[in-house]
């Protein structure tokens, strides 16, 4: 099925007792044994599974083409149980631009003895000689955030083809409608599904979906029920909502991106442009090889000093100034007063996620700010 399709039917069936066709939410924290102690309904305790998890990652799973998937409380919790799931004395090399939310957690883990690099993986040679014995994974972002580069997932694919490490994509801002990592040679996906899969702004998760059920994942598997790292009942049913309207949300999403990408990229008073469907963009060929759209993230510097940017999203009256990204309503933020005092983000630089709202109306609020 057209992926389109699988949005709207993954992982959903009619309610046998009622006939249903919106999922029913199952809030049981615990399910009935039988006599004999087994649990013949597939489910004994909420922590371990539930109904509406297992139709939210069977969904995931076919989105992203992998055979199994785990949804998480949170993607930082997703990529946390992944570094659990490394030992002391493991390697991670990691992308030099990427959320510093992920840059925190790997850092966290060296007291546990995981060594780490961070790299530019725009280049390949950057990946190759950061290359260590006990190299056990390797993570990309693409594209990264906030500087949006653009690595080339199959290239990072190839070089480690023969080496007994796992290759991780955050495909948050892409999500498999644009991107789809697994196809191009990464072990395993990662989602905050937070951002554009729940794609309303109003339920907090994350998933790990792998290209197999290998030893690694149950691995993971087994460290997320042993801690507990699992979303509610109800927080799956808002992602499994959210996911039928995803392909439309995310191309229009892009498609109004372009626009505002161009917009900026030929106003006077705007430095620098990040946005990989500007044909200037240095990954814009990679972008346009492994990617469908371009996303509906763009980061943005305004000539001039902190002070310049913040004005400028001071002004604003569409766009609301907050974090996150994937909602039907357009962000702007300073990026570099989020991510604090170690941030190499230029303190001059907006980040931006385009929203559901008309390309124009977007294009005229940030006109009248930047005057």
């Amino acid at each position: 099925m057209k992926i389109e399709t699988l949005s709207v039917h993954a992982g959903r069936k009619p309610d046998a007792a009622t006939g249903a066709v919106t999922p029913p939410i199952h809030l049981s924290t615990t399910f009935e044994r039988e006599a004999n102690g087994e649990y013949p309904k597939g489910y004994n305790y909420s922590r371990s599974s539930n109904p509406n998890r297992e139709s939210l990652e069977i969904c995931l799973a076919q989105l992203e083409g992998g055979q199994s998937a785990a949804a998480f409380s949170s993607g930082s919790a997703a990529a946390m149980t992944i570094f659990q799931a490394l030992s002391p004395g493991d390697h991670i090399i990691a992308s030099d631009d990427l959320y510093h939310g992920t840059r925190n957690l790997i850092k966290f883990f060296e007291k546990w003895n995981i060594a780490s690099s961070f790299v530019d993986m725009t280049n390949i040679n950057n990946v190759e000689k950061a290359l260590r014995k006990n190299t056990r994974l390797v993570w990309i972002e693409t594209p990264t955030n906030p500087l949006l580069k653009i690595i080339d997932i199959n290239k990072i694919s190839i070089l480690l083809k023969k080496r007994n490490i796992k290759i991780v994509c955050d495909n948050t801002w892409a999500t498999p409608i644009l991107q789809q990592p697994l196809e191009l040679g990464a072990d395993i996906a990662l989602h905050a599904t937070t951002k554009y899969i729940g794609g309303h702004s109003d339920v907090l998760g994350g998933a790990i979906i792998s290209k197999k059920d290998d030893q690694f994942f149950q691995k993971i598997r087994e460290i997320q029920k042993s801690g507990g790292a699992v979303p509610s009942p109800f927080e799956c049913w808002l992602v499994l909502r959210g996911i039928q309207t995803l392909p439309l949300r995310i191309r229009a999403q892009s498609e109004s991106a372009i626009q505002v990408a161009k917009f900026l990229d030929s106003h006077r008073k705007v430095e620098k442009v990040y946005y990989p469907g500007l044909p200037s963009h240095p990954g814009h060929n990679i972008a346009s090889a492994q990617m469908k759209l371009f996303g509906a993230m763009i980061s943005f510097q305004v000539k001039g000093t902190k002070k310049d940017a913040m004005r400028v999203a001071s002004k604003v009256k569409i766009f609301v100034r907050a974090t996150s990204l994937g909602g039907p309503e357009s962000l702007i933020e300073h990026r570099a007063s989020v991510e604090g005092p170690d941030t190499k983000t230029p303190q001059n630089l907006l980040r931006m996620s385009i929203g559901l709202e008309h390309p124009d109306d977007l294009i005229e609020d940030l006109s009248k700010a930047l005057k």
